[in-house]
């Protein structure tokens, strides 16, 4: 019997230049797996869009004219708190990105994003994941600090305040690396460096689905619910590039 054909990922994009947006339209509509449902050029239209077409993931720039792209945010998601908003920006700054995940954006990708790996990043942030640019890990580590330098004084003020895409609950940063494996702490390393679970695979030459269900089997025993706050906790952790 023949299976059926999964519903298309409705999307909306939003970008203040026509020739970019027609650009990325084309390259979305190659994959089966998408449908832009709508195009906006500003906040104030992405907002209409959103209440009248109801779109599964919002690819939202940050440079638009009048309300930049990471002020629309809160503004999109109560509009329609099911959506996810992934940014798709040519900014790099540390600044725009922490404001992003603290406004709810679910990841931020810089438009030099190969196209497969769009595609892919698309999917994964419905699925509840928070998908960040390589690029801009190490931005994402220096918001977090900045955030909240800790004192002897208070030693987990960090997590009360930082952006909840960053924040780590308090009890997986006691023993945490005690309950995982060697595998489990070398994969968390590469996580932190920004890998993904392709290269992942790639530099311990196992399989890509082995990575993944190490990847759960982290998040489970940390308590944590995203890549980024494992990556934050390895940070915590002293854990960069390759485990010991």
């Amino acid at each position: 019997m023949t299976q059926p054909t999964p519903p298309r990922i409705q999307l909306l994009l939003v970008d203040d230049h026509t020739l970019f947006r027609r650009g990325l339209r084309a390259l979305l509509l190659q994959d089966e797996r998408f449908e832009v449902v709508a195009e906006a050029a500003d906040a104030g239209e992405a907002l209409r869009c959103v209440e009248r077409y109801r779109p599964d993931v919002t690819l939202l720039d940050n440079h638009l004219p009048g309300v930049r792209g990471v002020d629309a945010v809160q503004g999109l998601k109560e509009a329609a708190p099911n959506m996810r908003i992934l940014m798709l920006t040519v900014s790099e700054d540390q600044d725009d990105l922490a404001a992003a995940l603290q406004a709810g954006a679910d990841g931020y990708l810089l438009k030099t994003v190969e196209s497969d790996q769009l595609g892919d990043a698309i999917v994964k942030v419905l699925d509840g994941e928070s998908v960040i640019s390589p690029e801009m890990m190490t931005k994402l580590f220096h918001a977090f600090r900045n955030q909240a330098p800790r004192t002897p004084s208070a030693p987990v003020a960090d997590a009360a305040i930082a952006p909840a895409a960053l924040q780590v609950p308090a009890h997986s940063k006691a023993d945490g690396l005690a309950l995982l494996s060697a595998r489990e702490r070398q994969i968390l390393a590469l996580i932190a460096r920004g890998d993904s679970n392709k290269l992942i695979a790639r530099e311990l030459d196992i399989a890509e689905t082995t990575v993944k269900i190490h990847v759960q089997h982290i998040l489970r025993k940390l308590n944590l619910t995203s890549r980024v706050q494992a990556a934050v906790f390895a940070v915590h952790q002293g854990l960069r590039g390759n485990a010991p």
